[in-house]
């Protein structure tokens, strides 16, 4: 048997969350907004079995990633012998994948841990409450960006898409998006999911508001039932403490019962690990490379 791999859809995407719901662990890469939003820019496809989902990068590479569904239920020698995969390369495998493999796979693998894609993992309270000294500099920035500026914090929707648009806009040709592709990626992406907002499921976010005009946004989506995903962040740079703002507010207005913020990656990017260490992380959701052979 073949996998017949084809393009990801937001027509499926009700299935895939089905499957998704079974894996044991759930990390940042396999929601479905991020697959969808990111695959033009990957080359991602999908092939569908019965009892999985599997998943492709076909660009700058071809890559595998974790295939989607009840991991602890599959027998994966017998598995990769019916699909015919005898040795391939699969990335951005959850810890619980890799150990799941290692238990019936184990000479036939080569794991290579890959930092740069862990999950960064954050208590809700410590970025609402932002206490003690390690957080000081960031509630300075709040208590600035709160005495300064005549605000309103607005929960995200159809009614600010136009107006987020515009400030990424803006935000762009600030940070000359176009000669970085990996900023002119990311804008593509964010592009693409904020006018198809109302087409997916589970999208959330927040927005600052000044002089009829967002300074200040973010996208996000639950997760799991205790933890919130962080799609993008963004702010304004003419308004000092806007990251901070955006950040303890949309987390502070949130309504359900989440205890845990997933940030994403830093994707070995220097400026980023240092900003998303400097939130002070109380976990990591790790992956792994994977070789089959």
């Amino acid at each position: 048997m073949k996998l017949l791999f084809e393009p990801i859809t937001i027509e499926k995407q009700s299935e895939y969350l089905d499957f998704f719901s079974r894996c044991p662990q759930k990390t940042s890469d396999y929601s479905f907004i991020n697959l969808w939003g990111w695959a033009e820019e990957y080359g991602l496809c999908w092939a569908w079995e019965d009892d999985l989902v599997w998943l492709k990068q076909t660009r700058p590479e071809v890559y595998y990633w974790a295939p989607i569904g009840s991991w602890q239920v599959i027998n994966w020698p017998e598995r990769f012998t019916r699909l015919a995969i005898t040795a391939g390369t699969f990335i951005r495998i959850p810890d619980e994948m890799v150990q799941i493999w290692k238990a019936g796979l184990a000479d036939r693998l080569q794991i290579e841990s890959t930092k740069s894609q862990w999950d960064y993992l954050y208590a809700i309270s410590d970025l609402v409450n932002l206490r003690g000294n390690r957080f000081h500099k960031k509630k300075n920035l709040l208590y600035q960006f709160q005495k300064y500026y005549d605000y309103t914090y607005r929960k995200f929707g159809p009614d600010t898409v136009e107006l987020s648009l515009a400030m990424q806009m803006d935000w762009c040709s600030w940070r000359d998006c176009e000669s970085s592709e990996n900023l002119s990626a990311e804008n593509r992406v964010i592009e693409r999911i904020l006018k198809n907002w109302d087409r997916l499921i589970g999208l959330t976010g927040g927005a600052l508001v000044v002089n009829q005009k967002i300074v200040a946004y973010t996208v996000a989506e639950p997760l799991t039932n205790d933890m919130l995903l962080i799609h993008f962040e963004k702010a304004s740079s003419e308004f000092k403490g806007g990251y901070q703002a955006i950040n303890q507010m949309f987390l502070s207005h949130s309504t359900q019962n989440f205890k845990i913020v997933n940030r994403e990656q830093d994707l070995g990017d220097e400026g980023l690990r240092k900003a998303k260490l400097s939130y002070h992380p109380v976990d990591f959701l790790p992956k792994s490379k994977v070789e089959i052979s």
